[in-house]
């Protein structure tokens, strides 16, 4: 296959997808159809030249091959006896880019399905709407392809008997949809960006599948100021990963990272997003995210950083999500204006809120060893290495526990 035929199929797919999706109310009979148009497209094309209106192409194409496979197949007759009026053929004419839209945000909400938990709606929108496929998604996951099949599989059956409307959403409906779907791209590219366990810290593939759909919500709808922020956000992390693991597959820490390796495209893109958010006049989570990563990207070390602004952002994230985990950062910034002491002693109403969380003992740690206390330290990594870190976070915190116990002597 030609470099430009595949990328014409990626590009295409999910507004494909989407609209086969809501024309037969089925993801595999959809998936069957624009596969087969594929195909045909990889025979006609070459020959006859290439459509001024791919897409419209490839969409007539696959719902006329969709219609031949539900009047062959047993699988689909109780589909075509309740859609048979539906099913005629039709000739090649320009999709309705309006109505493509919502079937998009439609096809984004059936993998946000309820029934599914968060990791199976993600592998599922990897595989529907981006079209990765198996082996690349059970990759990013860090399990067998054969499993990964068996739970996408699974996933497509719960949606199936579990049905959603396919109707075009109400503007409340919408904006419900779309909180949901953005926060899915959020969390697909935090499990990427930072692994719960396991031998690596970063799957890219996920954090770099996770940036595709959040340029497609951001195409969809370029007015919404939550989507251009989460993809500000999503870029100004992404932008650090080369400096996030260093040659000897160790974690680095923010403040020590080259910042250098930071892909200063990606980070004059997400300044540009995040500046056109706040003219939309956006407030939320994503946007106070991507403000507090965009303070990191414009100083030039941890000492030229504007933490009081980072500590007065992470108050108002508080105050949208008062968590523990929001806390605890609000803290860490602290920490870089009030000193370790001052940091350690208002962890202290975290403690229980956050006993088996990892980075509430390294960060503990950390301070510890700041102050000179270096057994209490090695107690607070000791715990960490007990809550099966990454590898790379495993070797980080024994080089930590190895320094603190040169420093009273135990080595």
């Amino acid at each position: 296959m030609s470099d430009w035929l595949e990328a014409t199929f990626a590009q295409q797919r999910p507004r494909a997808i989407a609209a086969l999706t809501r024309v037969f109310r089925d993801i595999d009979t959809a998936e069957e159809a624009f596969a087969d148009a594929c195909l045909k497209a990889l025979t006609a094309w070459p020959k006859d030249g290439a459509p001024c209106d791919p897409l419209a192409w490839l969409l007539t194409t696959a719902r006329n091959a969709g219609l031949d496979q539900l009047r062959k197949s047993q699988r689909r007759a109780a589909i075509l006896s309740r859609h048979t009026e539906e099913f005629q053929p039709m000739p090649v004419e320009t999709p309705d880019h309006g109505e493509m839209r919502d079937d998009v945000l439609r096809l984004l909400f059936i993998c946000c399905h309820p029934e599914l938990d968060r990791r199976d709606q993600i592998a599922i929108a990897l595989r529907v709407v981006l079209g990765l496929s198996v082996d690349e998604i059970a990759s990013g996951f860090l399990v067998k392809p054969k499993t990964m099949e068996q739970r996408i599989t699974r996933a497509k059956k719960k949606i199936a008997s579990n049905p959603v409307a396919f109707e075009t959403p109400s503007p409340a409906e919408r904006g419900a949809r779309l909180g949901e779907v953005s926060l899915m791209i959020y969390l697909m590219f935090s499990e990427g960006w930072s692994n719960s366990t396991g031998p690596v810290q970063i799957k890219l593939t996920l954090c770099e599948e996770a940036i595709r759909l959040a340029r497609l919500l951001v195409a969809l709808f370029p007015a919404m100021g939550e989507q251009v922020a989460l993809l500000a956000l999503l870029l100004f992390q992404h932008s650090r990963r080369r400096a996030r693991i260093d040659a000897d597959g160790k974690l680095v820490a923010l403040d020590d990272q080259d910042r250098s390796c930071w892909d200063r495209s990606e980070i004059d893109e997400a300044t540009a997003l995040l500046q056109k958010a706040q003219r939309i006049g956006h407030h939320g989570f994503y946007i106070i995210q991507a403000a507090i990563a965009a303070a990191h990207a414009r100083a030039a070390s941890s000492n030229d950083t504007d933490w009081t602004s980072i500590e007065s952002h992470y108050a108002a994230l508080y105050t949208l999500q008062p968590t523990p985990v929001v806390r605890l950062n609000q803290i860490a910034a602290q920490a870089k204006l009030r000193g370790p002491l001052y940091a350690l002693k208002a962890m202290e109403a975290l403690e229980e809120d956050l006993s088996s969380y990892r980075w509430f003992h390294a960060m503990r740690g950390g301070l510890l060893q700041e102050t000179g206390a270096h057994k209490a330290a090695i107690v607070a990594f000791e715990t960490v290495l007990a809550l099966t870190p990454t590898g790379p976070e495993r070797v980080a915190i024994t080089d930590k526990i190895t320094f603190s116990q040169k420093e009273i002597g135990d080595v």
